[in-house]
């Protein structure tokens, strides 16, 4: 397949999506504010259209800055996501049959290099800017117009170093209308394959004139993120107001001056590195070439900027993480002061761990044996962050809304993320693995586990404050649910493909691998779905969302968490629309530090039998739901079976993909098993968010969506009229399959409802525990 047509056409087709979305989203949403009213003017109105652009482009204000940021980010992460997709779809067969190899290794290329430096950052830097003067109560950030600057250098940075994805297109378009040298000129430049590290002699070797561009785009964001990363740190350091000291500065703030401290001495040194790199391709210098440095000494500076780079990319979430955790078990912060000692801690030995990259290098073993040290010793800090924040948990009232349910998400994915990685610390363990998936799992536990669930729980919990507006919250479960399930799955898949020791970075790979693989892509084809979700919520709710009446969205005056964001948000409310500040019910409040051991505590473990009972009669009723469920399901395929239209084949492959024999007998008591466990209790729990007011209703639609898969899974080669038919019976025999399965759940609750009224004779009259 032509990837340029592909992934030009999947990003346009997405941006005239988003478009059309916008307008209709803003069409529906174009009603009277809470102000007294107005109308919007139109967006094709000219003069409204020159206005907006010169605001946006010369604006130094710290929150507009930071929308900029957000918005950056959000693009450069759909441009890398549809990378990363691509490539999920070519390892869904074991030959590169989708792609050829080399594609596929510009795939990741620009997959790694495009989330690392143009997504994660300017997110995180996003958030600060907004976020960080209102919270040190200052007037903006230190230097206004340059942090204006260095936002908008990030774009050019960005073009150069995927120029060669627009050159592609603009050779492709060229080519077709006019053949010529112009066409040829851009032909020439093609998506480097040379791995995100970049390593020599690869990247000094190849003609390929996209390296340099890349290159000066990797320099230039380095630039930005300098000049961004000096704002904070002087804005955190001299702006503060005058009863915001380092003893109550808050944890964010920490987490972003011990980040922005890590840039100033990493990304200078990749900038350097880089140039040397960019005079060695173009100017015959060999600080790279065997008669130089060498290609060892390439892997030294790289490493040495791309191991604090994790925690530089990490930090600002685990701060995130630290401040937000609170707000939604509301309960102070355990352990705040060594919370800021391991920041400090990981943001010093994060330069001692960079040779651990390199142990399959041959480098001096005593070499080795301190890096070891080193690294192992970083998991310490990292792990009294995690321990703080279950403690945190432990003792608090839990709420779990869509924040909360990414936080729990984190905690679990950092958890396997950072205990893989303390054994890749360990030379023996590192020297068989260094080469797999397991590095890829490992990574991508803590990169898009923690850090893009504490951005989204980031956007949740101050979407309100942004935008003024409240968002779908029920959809916001849902979706947070997704996201966690989607990476579970498929960096879960990952690490269990590295204990196979299959290679990385190659787009063929052995047969036996293959089921792993595609539980993989199903995986990341679920993260894809759980983003373009949040990205509906986003926008949908911007125009069409309830409009905030009281700014303590999160109830936090109860518990004395409302932070100065709130209160600055709060007075706005009340200048702008006269919306009345609020005060907390006296008897409801509690402190949010407090050695009572009856305030504050979670109810849900003081009686364990009625926990237990629930848990028990929900998987006892989900089973059999998805048993009827089944069977009737079972009826309607094999009548399809016998009409033609269904083969049996695909209980054998299923049979097959699980590791038993191949046989129909066994293929269906998979299935079966499937159907009364998995799905069941899947259902079960996405059961409050799926659409549809009734829970038959909210079963067939679950049901529904479930069919697709299922068609994908067990289609075997029909065509034409037997094609129509195949679809037909399976979309009937999965609503039959919903209706028994949601049947049965709503009479096991119509039973509950009954005997906690009393009326089935031997109730008390109080619902069961577990119902609370």
């Amino acid at each position: 397949m032509n990837r340029v047509l592909v992934e030009g056409g999947a990003l346009a087709a997405l941006a005239l999506l988003l478009v059309a979305f916008v307008l209709y989203a803003r069409r529906c949403g174009d009603r009277p504010r809470a102000d007294g009213g107005y109308s919007r003017r139109s967006v094709f109105d000219r003069s409204f259209l020159r206005e907006q652009l010169l605001r946006w482009t010369t604006t130094t204000d710290h929150r507009e800055i930071g929308i900029l940021y957000i918005l950056f980010g959000t693009v450069a992460a759909l441009w890398g996501g549809v990378d990363g997709m691509m490539m999920r779809l070519e390892l869904l067969t074991p030959e590169a049959t989708v792609w050829s190899e080399q594609t596929y290794n510009a795939l990741f290329t620009t997959h790694g290099l495009t989330m690392l430096i143009f997504f994660v950052l300017p997110v995180f830097f996003g958030v600060g800017n907004y976020v960080l003067p209102l919270l040190l109560d200052a007037d903006d950030m230190a230097f206004p117009r340059l942090n204006a600057v260095g936002f908008w250098l990030l774009p050019p940075a960005l073009l150069l170093a995927r120029f060669g994805l627009v050159a592609q297109v603009a050779a492709q378009v060229l080519g077709a209308v006019s053949p010529g040298q112009l066409a040829t000129l851009f032909g020439v430049m093609e998506e480097p394959g040379i791995g995100w590290t970049l390593y020599t002699p690869l990247s000094t070797t190849q003609a390929n004139p996209q390296i340099d561009f890349l290159l000066l785009g990797l320099h230039l964001s380095g630039i930005a993120t300098v000049i961004g990363a000096i704002n904070f740190v002087v804005t955190i350091v001299y702006e503060r107001g005058e009863d915001v000291g380092w003893s109550n500065l808050d944890i964010l703030s920490w987490n972003f001056l011990v980040t922005s401290g890590l840039v100033l001495f990493a990304f200078p040194l990749l900038g350097s590195a880089i140039v040397m790199l960019l005079l060695d391709r173009n100017f015959a210098t060999t600080f790279y070439a065997v008669s130089g440095g060498g290609a060892i000494l390439w892997q030294h500076l790289f490493w040495f900027w791309g191991h604090p780079e994790v925690y530089i990319i990490f930090l600002p979430s685990a701060g995130l993480m630290s401040f937000l955790l609170p707000k939604f078990v509301g309960r102070s912060l355990f352990g705040f002061r060594y919370i800021v000692y391991s920041t400090l801690a990981i943001g010093v030995l994060s330069f001692g761990v960079w040779a651990h990259h390199m142990f399959t290098t041959g480098i001096d073993p005593r070499l080795k044996a301190s890096f070891m040290g080193i690294s192992i010793a970083i998991a310490v800090p990292s792990a009294i962050k995690t321990f703080n924040w279950i403690t945190t948990i432990w003792d608090g009232e839990v709420r779990l809304a869509a924040p909360m349910l990414l936080c729990l998400g984190s905690i679990g994915t950092f958890v396997v993320g950072g205990v893989t990685g303390v054994f890749l610390a360990a030379i023996p363990v590192d020297i068989i693995y260094h080469g797999t998936y397991y590095v890829v799992g490992h990574f991508h536990m803590i990169v898009m586990g923690i850090i893009p669930m504490m951005m989204l729980a980031a956007s949740y919990y101050w979407y309100p404050l942004i935008t003024g507006r409240l968002y779908d919250r029920r959809l916001a479960k849902f979706q947070a649910g997704l996201f966690i399930v989607g990476s579970v799955v498929t960096f879960g898949s990952l690490l269990a493909l590295g204990f196979g020791e299959l290679p990385r970075r190659y787009a063929n790979y052995p047969v036996e691998f293959a089921p792993l693989q595609r539980v993989a892509s199903v995986g990341a084809f679920v993260i894809g779905v759980a983003v373009l979700l949040w990205l509906y919520n986003m926008v949908w709710s911007y125009w069409n969302g309830k409009p905030v009446e009281d700014a303590d969205v999160w109830d936090l005056k109860r518990t004395g968490q409302f932070t100065r964001e709130w209160a600055w948000f709060e007075d706005r409310l009340e200048r702008r629309y006269a919306v009345e500040p609020t005060e907390p019910d006296p008897e409801t409040v509690r402190p949010s530090s407090t050695d009572d051991p009856s305030v504050g505590s979670p109810d849900v473990l003081r009686d364990p039998r009625g926990l237990v009972r629930s848990v028990l009669a929900d998987t006892l009723y989900g089973a059999l739901g998805g048993l009827l469920g089944t069977l009737a399901m079972t009826g309607v395929l094999f009548t399809g079976a016998l009409v033609g239209v269904f083969d049996l084949r695909g209980f054998v492959e299923l049979s097959e993909l699980v590791g038993v024999e191949g046989s129909i007998a066994a293929g269906y008591a998979v299935f079966l098993l499937g159907g009364m466990t998995t799905w069941a209790i899947l259902f079960r729990a996405l059961a409050e968010y799926l659409p549809g007011r009734l829970l038959v209703v909210t079963g067939v639609s679950y049901a529904t969506i479930m069919s697709l898969g299922f068609a994908v899974a067990f289609y075997t080669g029909q065509s034409g009229l037997a094609l129509v038919g195949y679809l037909a019976f399976v979309l009937v025999a999965h609503w039959l399959y919903g209706i028994g399965l949601a049947g049965t759940l709503r009479y096991a609750e119509y039973r509950r409802d009954l005997e906690g009224s009393g009326m089935s004779g031997g109730g008390s009259g109080d619902p069961p525990e577990g119902d609370r």
